[in-house]
């Protein structure tokens, strides 16, 4: 066996055994919020159910689901937690391949990913849902019982915390796109009117068809760009910071 061979094989086994790592955490974390599964749903449906009306009431239409749709949420709930570990396993196999200063510069952009990743969901959680869960509630026609399946009102719940966790990358994106000579500070400002457009296009296209929740996603998207393209700003006028680059 030759030595690009055996430097594979070595490779492979490495990926193998961090993504067992990643995979053995996931299960653990799983296995350490089963019991409390109901109770984690009834906390994330917290905002829509103090909003119930007193004759509106969460509904299982699916015969599986009072055990499925909690055991799905402690399974995501389970990964996301997960999410530094899954990240360090990804950083500890890739890091032998980078330079030191490249190291030096991709630690906080990680480490940033997360906060602003989580900061997206816990915005989703406390502000956006009760604003959404308040439209809907309010706007159904007079006669008609509100009761939301509790499988609905979670793939509902996930989608927004999904959107809003990728949306809240945009600083590290914009960065990135501006340190790789992708594009310049400068082009970004002079489409300032565009990008605009285009976050309330994509608050749209990935939230729920109401305006409230796509102006919600897409203000924050917007601010979150201008948070990137200052943060360009500010490394670009640093002789130090570019020299370590």
């Amino acid at each position: 066996m030759t030595a690009p061979e055996q430097s594979l094989i070595s490779h492979l086994v490495e990926l193998r055994n961090r993504l067992l790592r990643a995979v053995a955490v996931v299960l653990i974390i799983f296995l350490g919020l089963f019991y409390f599964a109901n109770d984690l749903y009834l906390i994330l449906v917290k905002p829509l159910s103090v909003l119930l009306p007193s004759d509106g009431q969460m509904i299982a239409t699916g015969v599986a689901a009072p055990f499925l749709v909690p055991f799905k949420l402690t399974f995501v709930l389970s990964v996301l937690l997960a999410v530094p570990v899954i990240l360090h396993q990804i950083w500890a196999f890739i890091s032998p391949g980078l330079y030191q200063n490249e190291k030096r510069f991709a630690i906080p952009l990680l480490l940033s990913s997360i906060v602003l990743f989580y900061s997206g969901i816990a915005f989703a959680y406390f502000v956006v849902l009760p604003l959404v869960f308040g439209f809907f509630s309010a706007a159904g026609p007079e006669g008609i019982s509100f009761m939301p399946d509790i499988g609905n009102i979670l793939d509902f719940i996930l989608k927004i915390f999904f959107a809003f966790g990728i949306a809240f990358e945009i600083p590290i994106a914009t960065f990135l796109m501006v340190l790789s000579g992708i594009t310049t500070v400068e082009s970004l400002s002079s489409k300032r009117p565009y990008i605009f457009l285009g976050c309330f296009v994509v608050g749209m296209l990935v939230t729920p068809p109401d305006v409230i929740s796509q102006t919600v996603l897409a203000v924050p998207m917007w601010l979150l760009f201008e948070v990137g393209v200052l943060a360009s700003r500010l490394i670009r006028k640093s002789p130090e910071a570019v020299s370590n680059l």
